[in-house]
C-alpha cells in the first residue's frame, strides 16, 4: 500500500473544500446529532452537529463545538438566551431530513418545518426534541469557552433529561445503539451504519491481549 505523507505547508495549498472534507474526516466517525433550540419569540430551531463529546459523568456533561457565531449563529443565540438545548440522535431513517438543517435557511424559517421533522416539548423545558430520534437530551447550559485560535466555542450543557426505549438501556447501564439505528458521521456529509464488532469487561492491568494475528 502506497502511504501518503502530507504536511502542513501542504494544507494551506489545497481546494477550500477538499482541505476541509479531508481535516474533518481525519477525526473519525462522529455520532450524528441535531441540537434542537428555541428563540424567545418561540420559533424552533435545528441544526446538524458531529462534535458532541462526553466530558463526564457525575455530573453528566456533554460539549459541542460550535462555528463562529457569524458563520451560523441562530443555535448559539437561542440557547444562550434561554439557557437550554436538545440533543437528538440521528437514526437510519431520517439522514436525509438531517441532513438537510444544515443548509442556511433564513433566521426565521423553521429547519423542523422546512425539513418535515416535528418539534416535541417537556413541560417546563425550554428547547424543543425532535420526536422522530429515538435517543433525545435535554442540555441545561452550563459554560460556553472560546477557543480564540480559530474563533469557535466549546459549549458546554449539563443532562437534565434523557428520552429513550426502554429496552435500549441494557442491564450495566450501556445503551445498545445498533437497536435504535443511530448513525455516524465522517468528513462533512458522508452518514454510516454502526455495527457492534466486540464487548471486553473493563481492562486491568493484570490481563493481557492477544498478540496480533
Amino acid at each position: 500500500m502506497t502511504e501518503l505523507h502530507l504536511t502542513i505547508d501542504r494544507l494551506p495549498t489545497m481546494e477550500r473544500f477538499h482541505r476541509a472534507n479531508l481535516v474533518n474526516s481525519l477525526s473519525g466517525f462522529k455520532q450524528a446529532m441535531l441540537v434542537g433550540t428555541q428563540d424567545k419569540d418561540g420559533l424552533p430551531n435545528l441544526a446538524l452537529f458531529s462534535s458532541i463529546v462526553h466530558l463526564g459523568a457525575d455530573p453528566a456533561l456533554l460539549g459541542f463545538i460550535h462555528r463562529p457565531v457569524g458563520v451560523s449563529g441562530d443555535s448559539f443565540r437561542n440557547l444562550t438566551a434561554t439557557g437550554g438545548y436538545t440533543l437528538n440522535h440521528v437514526h437510519q431513517g431520517m439522514v436525509e431530513r438531517a441532513h438537510q438543517t444544515s443548509a442556511r435557511y433564513p433566521s426565521d424559517v423553521s429547519e423542523f418545518e422546512a425539513c418535515h421533522l416535528t418539534a416535541m416539548y417537556v413541560d417546563g423545558f425550554a428547547a424543543p426534541f425532535v420526536k422522530e430520534s429515538k435517543v433525545r437530551m435535554g442540555m441545561e447550559l452550563v459554560e460556553v469557552i472560546p477557543i480564540t485560535h480559530n474563533a469557535t466555542k466549546l459549549v458546554i450543557g449539563r443532562v437534565v433529561h434523557v428520552q429513550i426505549p426502554e429496552d435500549c438501556l441494557e442491564t450495566d447501564g450501556n445503551l445498545d445503539l445498533n437497536s435504535v439505528g443511530s448513525v455516524a458521521v465522517s468528513g462533512l456529509e458522508t452518514y454510516h451504519r454502526v455495527e457492534r464488532i466486540a464487548r471486553f469487561p473493563y481492562a486491568k492491568a493484570d490481563r493481557q491481549p492477544p498478540a496480533d494475528r
